[in-house]
């Protein structure tokens, strides 16, 4: 199989170029240049935001082609018409954000979607990845596949939320665990979708699937011991209550990463349908095994940050300190 990947040297597109590889697909990477291409993947630089960007894509076929683009969704539109003939398979790696918020419990893929445009340039990231799909399917019509990942975690992660919770276990002491520890999770381990989506694309299959684990795959608990473990850490997990958490004054999903308390946005972002994916072959390691295989490559960075080219998340020392003391002295 010859795989373009419009994108491919970073998070989801990284681990999908290595699972190609490791199925003895022929990779061609396409990117910027910012960072290297995964080894043994063929590369072809050019920068979709310039007018003369796609000019290395002239040429070449292609079996399938996956676009991980998070901008602009002309940019999407730009290059499948340029590959259109060209390639057998477009997939569109798109968000579970293109539902606006909040979503009941138990939406599926005909939840409905932000109102967006396949020629818009740059907006937000729920409009940019609509848009994307509607540019992609513009082109392929149903056949583009269309993956609306959830929460993505494991290594390479470029938000730095598990990467957070590991270093802050890892440091030891008195942690602030925002409750309960039941709270379930829903998310999907980098390396499952990025199988699931090359399984889809050798099946050329199309339409849109929620790629993200059935929820309560994991718990909040389940989670931070499991990073607490892995880390050797003498770490002491402080529960604090929801209502705690909203007195402190401290932000979930980016002071307190991953977690959301219960209520309606918990509910669209952790309580979703995911049965079409499932019924399609979507299986979803334990939480213990992504934990392990994140904190493997973070050792491996070193003092380096997970995110540095994102907004930086995690509770400030401080505030945890003045949480902690105000409901746990």
């Amino acid at each position: 199989m010859r795989l373009l990947l419009l994108g491919g040297t970073d998070f989801v597109g990284r681990a999908i170029a290595e699972e190609a590889m490791a199925r003895g697909w022929r990779v061609t990477v396409f990117s910027r240049g910012n960072r290297p291409s995964p080894e043994g993947a063929s590369a072809l630089l050019g920068d979709r935001t310039r007018p003369d960007g796609l000019a290395a894509l002239t040429g070449g076929e292609w079996d399938a082609v996956v676009d991980t683009w998070i901008g602009a969704p002309r940019a999407v539109g730009e290059s499948a018409r340029l590959l259109a003939g060209r390639v057998g398979h477009f997939t569109y790696v798109s968000s579970r954000s293109v539902h606006p918020l909040p979503q009941p419990p138990g939406a599926d893929e005909n939840a409905p979607v932000v109102d967006a445009a396949p020629d818009a340039g740059e907006g937000d990231y729920a409009h940019n990845k609509r848009g994307g799909e509607l540019a992609a399917m513009e082109v392929f019509g149903e056949d583009a596949l269309l993956v609306r990942a959830g929460l993505v975690l494991g290594r390479y992660e470029n938000a730095g939320r598990l990467p957070w919770w590991l270093r802050r276990l890892e440091r030891g002491g008195r942690v602030l665990a925002p409750g309960p520890p039941d709270l379930p999770l829903q998310y999907v381990d980098v390396r499952d979708l990025a199988a699931w989506t090359l399984d889809r694309v050798a099946d050329g299959a199309g339409g849109p699937y929620n790629v993200v684990s059935p929820s309560g795959h994991a718990t909040m608990g389940g989670l931070l011991v499991a990073c607490a473990r892995v880390t050797g850490s003498d770490a002491r997990l402080e529960w604090l209550s929801p209502e705690e958490i909203g007195a402190s004054g401290l932000e979930p999903w980016r002071e307190l990463p991953i977690y959301l308390p219960p209520g309606a946005t918990h509910d669209s972002l952790h309580r979703a349908d995911v049965s079409k994916a499932c019924a399609a072959g979507l299986s979803c390691r334990p939480v213990e095994e992504t934990v392990a295989d994140t904190w493997e490559w973070l050792k491996r960075l070193g003092p380096a940050t997970a995110a540095a080219t994102r907004p930086p998340v995690g509770v400030p020392a401080e505030a945890e300190e003045a949480a902690l003391r105000r409901f746990r002295p």
